[in-house]
């Protein structure tokens, strides 16, 4: 198990490498200059705009050749520092983040979770039920079919501007500063609702049409038809079933817990809401080389911690992963 362990992390360490490195690649390929729009927040008078430029330009670290500059930056990641943010500037890409993530992961997890969880269970039920599944197939389609942004639109129509019982803007009140009060949390939730909904119920529809596909799949094996054979209950059958369909589900998960922050970008702009897609868009927006990293490293983190704790889960609840691998039964 050790050796698995080991070998598994040093392919993840040379995936880091590669994809962090494209993280810093990436943005300097865009066109124009991110310190114009630094400078364009300041009235400034013309003869000095020049001064300033090449101020800042040292300043980030700009004016240097471009091996040089990603030397610098991995010398400043491996001390865990990200760099100060061009668009919010003096304030550091670390606390940035920091101040983003929990809103974030307030409403991803959950939605993803729960989504999974659901999901899979409906759409295990839906496969064993034909009328039910001529039904709710077409559901599951329109759902997974949308985009997140657009149901995200539509939510906010219908349940914010047409019945007005949630708020369309904010994670919270604009007149309330954040606390633990009772006050303040109901509040928070009262925001959180829309935005939740809307990225709940289009991973929903995904896991349910996944898992209702593999569910007929496995109840259609060798193996389901021997056990039936030999007078086994339709529980059990199906409980074997379940257990062999969600393996790929989980996979599934592991890369949905990192990569779903490209449906969170559009929704948290559709609603306002200050998480991570948020502030990439408005990095992205500013040409904010060290935003835009900082943003991007913590997706390929969650990726890549993701992925690695699946296999490790997959060894452990996998007999025939875990002889493949290890040895042991």
């Amino acid at each position: 198990m050790r050796k698995y362990l080991t070998k598994k992390a040093i392919i993840y360490l040379i995936t880091f490498f590669f994809a962090v490195t494209i993280d810093w690649v990436i943005p300097r390929f865009m066109p124009g200059n991110p310190i114009h729009f630094l400078i364009s927040r300041f009235a400034t008078l013309p003869e000095s705009v020049k001064v300033i430029q090449s101020y800042f330009t040292q300043a980030f670290g700009l004016d240097k050749p471009l091996h040089e500059q990603y030397l610098n930056f991995w010398r400043a990641l491996l001390k865990g520092d990200f760099g100060i943010s061009i668009y919010l500037y003096p304030q550091p890409v670390a606390k940035v983040i920091a101040r983003s993530l929990p809103y974030t992961l307030i409403v991803l997890l959950p939605a993803a979770l729960l989504s999974f969880a659901v999901g899979n269970r409906l759409g295990a039920f839906v496969a064993r039920k034909r009328k039910l599944d001529n039904f709710a197939l077409p559901i599951f389609y329109t759902l997974t079919a949308a985009p997140y942004f657009w149901f995200g639109i539509l939510l906010a129509w219908l349940l914010g501007v047409v019945f007005r019982l949630f708020p369309i803007a904010g994670a919270y009140s604009f007149a309330m500063t954040p606390s633990f009060s009772w006050r303040f949390v109901v509040n928070f939730l009262y925001h959180w609702v829309l935005p939740f909904s809307s990225l709940f119920l289009v991973m929903l529809g995904g896991w349910a049409i996944g898992m209702r596909n593999m569910i007929i799949y496995e109840l259609e094996a060798n193996y389901s038809r021997y056990l039936e054979s030999l007078g086994a209950s339709q529980s059990l059958i199906r409980r074997y079933a379940y257990r062999n369909a969600i393996l790929p589900q989980v996979t599934g998960l592991a890369i949905q817990l990192g990569t779903v922050v490209a449906g969170s970008l559009t929704t948290e702009i559709v609603f306002s809401y200050p998480g991570i897609g948020y502030i990439l868009m408005q990095g992205i927006l500013n040409q904010d080389y060290f935003l835009i990293q900082g943003c991007f490293l913590f997706i390929i983190l969650g990726v890549l911690i993701a992925n690695f704790l699946i296999d490790i889960f997959y060894v452990i609840i996998d007999p025939r992963i875990r002889k493949s691998y290890t040895g042991e039964v």
